[in-house]
């Protein structure tokens, strides 16, 4: 059985009229309900369509989910459950389904991380006539009631504290009570551009069945999505999944660590893990991955520590990091904007057409595969809509629809906080950037029509004219920001030359640009 390391794990037994109840990013047998359900057992299954008409999502994503959960099914029903596998419009309309015909029934499931769902699952089995039963989930390497304890008074969240708690409790990548290599990470070896002539490892492919076939093409005729319907890459089953975990940790983590900040235009996978959306739907255990990546670094010379504490850095620290403070800081964490920042969301993002070529390059990426890197998230989309001024749900919105591995729990802190310092429970900054910081960790700059050196005129690229006037409309919030000193005195700088009013006016010409569709 997989659960959470940090923290005690729950202790239950199902009894002979509870039914495990499994949600599609659930697909998991060895946690939960499920690993508790001797052979045979009645299990649910409901494949809801009715949220997926709420936003344009993108097609692999909503390939991957269906595609994911019917792959599931058929993994229980060949190993002898007894599957009642629903398809419906809503959640409601499958529970009245299910108790239709099991009214003695009590479904036990594992709580989603999604805020309020619990409550209103409970709503909608009570609405139906039956029972409902919500259990820890076991798909994350903390429990919420040992973040709770270790959250105990404090006012704000601090990864690099929770990380280090993380590691000091699982023992990961630790030797006598200190980190191994004497250090708890190490970013700054990190953020190294790769040579011109340096060749990403391969990315993994997979051979699907009729059953991703038949999905992808029903996903295309019942839905109204976005995105590329062709060059689906995603694992949909836990080989599948487990593949892709070997492949990264055979291939591709060796060189991760040093290039993991880095961006080229012709290459969207780099040497990234490509693990998210497997994870997040339960066919990958954080732990394994974690653990995977611990024994390649202890037995392999060729895995560097920087690549293998890099990656337990995202899964053990920040997925387990924004997941608790999701829940500790809803509902008001969707709508956060301490910034007041209250521009829509501009329609390059869903047409990729602009002259940018960080931008275009990026929603490239994601229209074609549902994916982009983290450094692709937050330094260009997620920067230029901070520097424009877009309201941060509207970015969330966008991220939530448009992400394989994007779930609300998932983006809201990523996006609205990390991304947009929209509320300021662990962000001590915005992170914004001009051209300088593109140019540095990317080679997007050398190929496009906008001068990354300038900040004002014609050609002038956008980020440094947003970049500044971003400081300047928001001093009033941001100069008492000790992290922000530096910045701060460049900006009086350009107040006391004269030359905020021309980068105003660059400002202005760009988001008449934008509204004219030629940025």
């Amino acid at each position: 059985m997989r659960q959470p390391t940090v923290g005690d794990p729950p202790e239950y037994a199902l009894g002979d009229d509870d039914v495990p109840w499994v949600l599609g990013t659930q697909l998991n047998e060895r946690s939960g309900p499920l690993a508790r359900a001797p052979a045979g057992s009645r299990v649910l299954m409901i494949e809801a369509h009715g949220f997926a008409r709420r936003l344009p999502y993108h097609h692999h994503k909503l390939t991957l989910v269906f595609a994911a959960m019917r792959q599931f099914r058929d993994r229980l029903l060949e190993t002898g459950y007894d599957v009642t596998y629903l398809q419906t419009e809503t959640f409601g309309e499958g529970f009245e389904q299910f108790f239709a015909d099991n009214p003695d029934a009590t479904l036990v499931a594992m709580e989603s991380p999604s805020h309020g769902s619990g409550e209103r699952f409970a709503d909608l089995v009570a609405d139906a006539g039956g029972g409902l039963r919500l259990v820890e989930n076991e798909l994350f390497a903390s429990t919420r009631a040992a973040f709770d304890e270790w959250a105990d008074g404090r006012d704000a969240f601090r990864h690099e504290q929770f990380y280090r708690w993380m590691r000091r409790e699982s023992g990961v990548l630790m030797a006598d009570g200190e980190p191994v290599g004497g250090e708890w990470n190490y970013d700054d070896e990190n953020r190294q551009v790769p040579p011109d002539d340096w060749e990403a490892p391969p990315v993994p492919e997979f051979d699907y069945d009729a059953v991703t076939a038949e999905t992808a093409a029903w996903v295309s005729e019942a839905f109204d999505t976005w995105g590329s319907t062709e060059d689906f890459c995603w694992p949909v089953t836990r080989r599948q999944a487990r593949d892709q975990l070997a492949h990264f940790v055979d291939r591709r983590l060796p060189e991760f660590g040093p290039y993991q900040d880095a961006m080229r235009a012709d290459d969207w996978a780099m040497a990234h893990a490509l693990l998210s959306p497997a994870v997040n739907l339960g066919l990958l255990h954080p732990l394994e991955v974690v653990e995977a990546v611990e024994a390649a670094y202890r037995e392999r010379e060729d895995v560097p520590l920087n690549s293998a504490e890099g990656v337990i850095r995202q899964v053990l620290g920040w997925r387990e990091f924004v997941r608790h403070v999701y829940r500790h800081t809803m509902p008001a964490l969707a709508t956060a904007n301490q910034l007041e920042a209250d521009r829509d969301l501009p329609d390059l993002y869903w047409s990729g057409e602009t002259d940018m070529h960080c931008l275009s390059e990026t929603i490239d990426d994601v229209h074609a595969r549902g994916y982009a890197h983290h450094i692709q998230r937050l330094m260009v989309l997620a920067n230029f809509a901070t520097l424009w001024g877009v309201e941060p749900a509207q970015l969330n919105e966008w991220f939530h629809a448009t992400y394989v591995d994007a779930y609300h729990w998932v983006t809201t802190p990523n996006v609205v906080e990390m991304g947009q310092f929209g509320h300021g429970v662990f962000a001590t900054k915005p992170y914004v950037s001009s051209a300088n910081y593109v140019d540095r960790m990317s080679d997007y700059c050398g190929d496009c029509r906008y001068y990354k050196t300038k900040a004002t005129g014609e050609g002038a690229c956008p980020f440094n004219a947003l970049y500044w006037d971003f400081l300047d409309r928001n001093e009033e919030r941001l100069r008492r920001n000790h992290r922000m000193g530096l910045m701060y005195s460049h900006v009086d700088a350009k107040q006391e030359s004269g030359e905020m009013a021309a980068i105003r006016e660059r400002v202005a010409d760009l988001r008449a640009m934008a509204a004219a569709d030629e940025l």
